[in-house]
C-alpha cells in the first residue's frame, strides 16, 4: 500500500467555541492517515468552550505552521472573533496557503468577516443563515457545501458529515467509509427535532427565547463586521 501524503490541519480555537464544532471533525480528520492537527489560538493558555471545559492550544498565531486544511469552528464566541483583527489576520494568512479553507456551523461567518467567502456558495447553522449574504457569500440550505476549495458545514453535528465528505475528497470514498466504520458512525437519533421544521413551532420558540439576547448581540456585531468588510473594498 503506497504511503499517504502528509497533511496538516489547523483549527482556530477561541473562547466560547462550540467544542463539538471542533472536536467532531478533528476526530474524523485525524484518521485521514499521515495527518497532524494543531489547535491555534491567540496564546497557549487554556481556552474555555461553551461546554464548560477548556481546550489546550497546541500553537499560537505566531508559531502556527502553514496548514493544508484550515477549519474554523463556530459557537457564540464567533461574535467576538469577527471583531478581532489579530485572529482574522491569522485566518487570512493561513487560508492563503491552504489547499482547503473550511468551516463548521457559524465558523463560516468568521471566514466571511475575513473576506474569504465573497462569491462562494456556503452554509452555516440554520439560525444564522441570513448572516451569510452580508459577507458576500451565496447562502445554500445544505448540510455540506463544496465550492472550489471552500467547504462549509451546517450546524454543530454537521461537522462530522462535513469531515467525512472532505476525507472522501482527499483520500477517496473507500478511506472515508473505513473511517466511518471505525467510528461506528451510524446515527439513529431518539427524536426527530434536528431542524426548525421537524422540531415544531413550540420547541423552536423555546430555543429562540433562550438564545434571544445572545442572538441580538451577535447580529449587531456581524452587521458591523460586514459593513467593515465592505468599506475595506
Amino acid at each position: 500500500m503506497p504511503e499517504l501524503s502528509p497533511i496538516h490541519i489547523a483549527f482556530l480555537l477561541f473562547p466560547d467555541v462550540t467544542q463539538l464544532d471542533l472536536t467532531g471533525p478533528a476526530q474524523v480528520l485525524s484518521r485521514l492517515g499521515n495527518a497532524t492537527i494543531d489547535l491555534v489560538a491567540a496564546s497557549l493558555d487554556p481556552v474555555p468552550t461553551d461546554a464548560g471545559f477548556s481546550l489546550l492550544p497546541t500553537a499560537d498565531f505566531a508559531s502556527a505552521r502553514q496548514p493544508d486544511i484550515l477549519c474554523i469552528p463556530g459557537g457564540f464566541g464567533t461574535a467576538a472573533v469577527v471583531e478581532d483583527e489579530e485572529a482574522l489576520g491569522w485566518v487570512r494568512q493561513a487560508a492563503a496557503g491552504a489547499q482547503w479553507v473550511t468551516s463548521v456551523c457559524t465558523g463560516s461567518l468568521i471566514l466571511g468577516a475575513a473576506g474569504l467567502l465573497t462569491g462562494y456558495r456556503a452554509t452555516t447553522h440554520w439560525a444564522s443563515h441570513d448572516m451569510l449574504a452580508p459577507f458576500g457569500a451565496i447562502p445554500v440550505q445544505d448540510r455540506i457545501v463544496f465550492d472550489r476549495n471552500r467547504v462549509t458545514g451546517g450546524g454543530v453535528t454537521a461537522g462530522i458529515d462535513f469531515a467525512l465528505a472532505l476525507t472522501a475528497a482527499i483520500r477517496g470514498e473507500d478511506h472515508a467509509r473505513l473511517v466511518q466504520l471505525s467510528l461506528e458512525y451510524d446515527p439513529a437519533p431518539p427524536f426527530n427535532a434536528g431542524s426548525p421544521a421537524s422540531a415544531g413551532p413550540e420547541i423552536l420558540a423555546r430555543y429562540q427565547a433562550i438564545t434571544a439576547e445572545r442572538r441580538v448581540d451577535s447580529r449587531q456585531r456581524m452587521a458591523a463586521a460586514a459593513a467593515a468588510l465592505i468599506r475595506q473594498g
